[in-house]
């Protein structure tokens, strides 16, 4: 019975991670919530871990998806094609070495300072309201780039350098860059898609990171461990292959206004779900 509820509790925080990781609403938000409601009975290393290493099988939704755009050796892909994708893979590379270089420098400093319930709500409250100003600012503009292949790699590194805002805890690393493309002029579609493109390099290199720190400290998992890790994995890649098709459905016809007043909403929770821990 202990077992099923922990499988129970893997799969919640998989489905959590799936949604959270791709739309501009915050995973550590959520996460930070979902911690105080349902706790698993591991180890406080394997869990940290665990929360970082189940971002795997978010990733792997995206070249599932967009298997036709990032892969250039598909054997129907004339030059031309194969050349415009190498060239969008050289952009991502570029769109990522801001944050890569930062996160990798300041990892530990932001962990320790930065990773409580006040900076995550200050976040989510501000991103949000940023959101829905950019929205209003952009209404009925026409942008620059309406096609991810057109983004240039100022364009790139500019985003990228957003993208580093998504360190601090509770802003969204997909808000950040969807923000970052809106600002630069690219559309909120290319801006999106492009957001999952950084998302692969970013993420795989975080889980891989964590992986080796744990490894490195000495640290072993059980083959229950090992199969829960499994279970979130699994779990995070099916629901984030039906949330990114949702989100680039979505952003085609509709404003990110709508997460905007999301994440505001859930900022003042998260604030008063720890003051009334606090003080009741």
């Amino acid at each position: 019975m202990k077992g099923l509820l922990e499988i129970l509790k893997i799969i919640l925080i998989g489905i959590v991670e799936g949604i959270t990781e791709w739309l501009p609403i915050s995973s550590t938000g959520h996460m930070i919530l979902l911690d105080e409601l349902v706790r698993l009975r591991f180890s406080d290393e394997f869990l940290e871990m665990f929360l970082v290493v189940i971002q795997l099988g978010a990733i792997l939704a995206v070249p599932v998806m967009f298997w036709r755009r990032l892969s250039p050796f598909g054997y129907k892909n004339r030059p031309e094609e194969r050349k415009r994708i190498l060239d969008l893979w050289l952009k991502v590379i570029v769109g990522v070495i801001p944050a890569a270089v930062l996160g990798f420098l300041l990892d530990d400093l932001l962990d320790e300072y930065l990773y409580n319930y006040v900076v995550v709500a200050i976040a989510l409250i501000v991103y949000g309201i940023a959101f829905i100003v950019v929205e209003r600012v952009k209404k009925d503009k026409k942008y620059r780039i309406e096609n991810v292949y057109d983004i240039s790699y100022k364009d790139a590194f500019i985003i990228g350098a957003y993208q580093f805002l998504s360190l601090i805890p509770g802003t969204s690393r997909s808000g950040s860059t969807i923000l970052g493309g809106m600002l630069t002029g690219v559309s909120r579609t290319a801006s999106a898609e492009f957001s999952f493109y950084l998302a692969i390099p970013v993420m795989l290199g975080a889980s891989l990171l964590k992986v080796l720190k744990f490894i490195l400290a000495g640290f072993t998992v059980t083959l229950i461990e090992l199969l829960l890790l499994f279970i979130g994995i699994l779990v995070s890649f099916i629901v984030s292959v039906f949330v990114i098709d949702f989100l680039m459905s979505f952003v085609k016809k509709h404003s990110f206004s709508a997460f905007g007043i999301y994440r505001i909403a859930l900022g003042v929770i998260v604030v008063a779900f720890f003051l009334i821990k606090t003080y009741a």
